[in-house]
């Protein structure tokens, strides 16, 4: 049971203050007269034209399916960063209900759904014209902390081994230390908040899209919470960039940090660090190394966008589908013609029902036949009975249909 908002006031109250200045987790940008920031600001801007023709080149029915992997794909890479492997067909098993007997598997799941359902939200615009605001980022681990299972709302105390236990949305009340980042005070902790919240708002477009990596840092620098963090912190990267560029949620920057997990460690851990001399910046903390996570973030958001870009061309993505139909025909899983009902789909988006016999070019009751068969093997989808039906691109075919985009399955 979480605490009342009452006790949790009154912990920070009393959480130990150091007094540290807001100062010490200066810069929080890049600075304009930087020799880097030209470059930053070219990189900030071929992301945000490539993120714009991407998504321009989507049909709006394909968009929304699309959007649904790529937010399973955001949770699986996501959990991987934490060592928390859950495969994408068992993440989407919890979606429907459907969880694993065994208990580890079944924790896991529990974890990945709670992650899917915040993201929702803020694919939805639950951020939006607030997505860096105090109450905003407690309302993500809130989100995230209180649909998980007892087992993984707990920390062990470094020193004591103690058991302590994260709740949802409470800013933390004890020290911590991270490898060898000791985070600022717990009574500190909403005044670094405040001035965080107070500067990355107050940004324009393209500056934010350049202080989205300073912000990710700055954040898990402050520790704001017991457990989470760095979940927060990826959730609100991805929020940054949807509200800002427009993304349709249809890239996951975690993918890329996941496949990068050593390079993307490594660079948070070189933003720990202070400024070593004059040439590198003016404040508390190292510019260059700030400068090169920037680099290291903005180079694999535009990665990921390209490697989308490549797995959705028509052409490619017809074939793959279609290979995979005919395959699935002749094994007897899918009725004869069934890739005519897909083709359709690919070439208009959207298939009304009514055209389905025209296109088969049999009865009413066999093309009902072939889209039923279609719709049980989660490859078409419907908002009704009479809606128009869509593509959908469930996890269990992500192998065939779009590769590379997470591991088979093993096992």
């Amino acid at each position: 049971m979480a605490k009342p908002k009452s006790d949790i006031k009154q912990d920070i109250e009393a959480a130990k203050d150091r007094g540290e200045t807001t100062a010490l987790m200066e810069p929080l940008l890049i600075r304009e007269t930087a020799r880097h920031h030209a470059g930053l600001t070219d990189l900030a801007f071929d992301l945000a034209q490539r993120t714009a023709g991407f998504r321009r080149s989507l049909p709006a029915s394909m968009l929304i399916s699309l959007a649904n992997l790529v937010r399973t794909m955001n949770c699986y890479y996501s959990n991987i960063i934490e060592g928390h492997a859950t495969h994408p067909v068992d993440i989407e098993r919890a979606l429907k209900g459907d969880y694993s007997n065994d208990a580890k598997t079944r924790t896991l799941q529990l974890e990945a759904k709670a992650h899917i359902t915040v993201q929702q939200w803020i694919d939805a615009g639950g951020l939006k014209g607030r997505v860096v605001d105090v109450e905003s980022l407690r309302e993500i681990h809130r989100r995230f902390c209180e649909h998980l299972p007892a087992d993984l709302l707990s920390v062990e105390d470094p020193a004591t081994k103690e058991r302590v236990k994260i709740i949802p949305g409470a800013l933390r009340t004890r020290d911590v230390q991270v490898g060898r980042h000791v985070a600022i005070s717990p009574g500190a902790v909403p005044r670094f908040l405040s001035r965080f919240q107070e500067f990355y708002g107050s940004l324009g477009p393209v500056e934010t899209v350049i202080a989205a990596a300073a912000a990710h840092h700055r954040l898990a620098w402050i520790h704001p919470f017991l457990g989470g963090n760095g979940r927060v912190a990826r959730l609100l990267s991805h929020a940054m960039l949807l509200f800002t560029l427009g993304t349709g949620a249809v890239w996951s920057i975690a993918r890329g940090l996941a496949r990068n997990v050593q390079a993307y460690k490594g660079h948070l851990a070189a933003c720990d660090q202070t400024r070593r001399n004059d040439l590198d910046g003016r404040g508390h903390l190292s510019e260059e190394n700030l400068v090169e996570f920037t680099k290291f973030f903005l180079t694999t958001c535009i990665d990921q966008v390209s490697f989308m870009e490549s797995l959705i061309q028509p052409d490619r993505l017809r074939a793959r589908v279609l290979t995979w139909a005919e395959e699935e025909i002749r094994l007897g899983h899918l009725p004869p013609k069934s890739g005519e009902i897909l083709q359709a789909v690919l070439y208009r988006s959207e298939l009304p029902r009514a055209d389905a016999p025209g296109i088969v070019g049999t009865g009413e009751r066999q093309a009902r036949r072939i889209v039923s068969a279609l719709l049980d093997q989660n490859v078409l989808i419907s908002d009704s009975t009479r809606a128009p039906l869509r593509l959908a691109f469930p996890a269990a075919l992500a192998p065939r249909w779009m590769p590379g985009l997470f591991p088979d399955r093993t096992g």
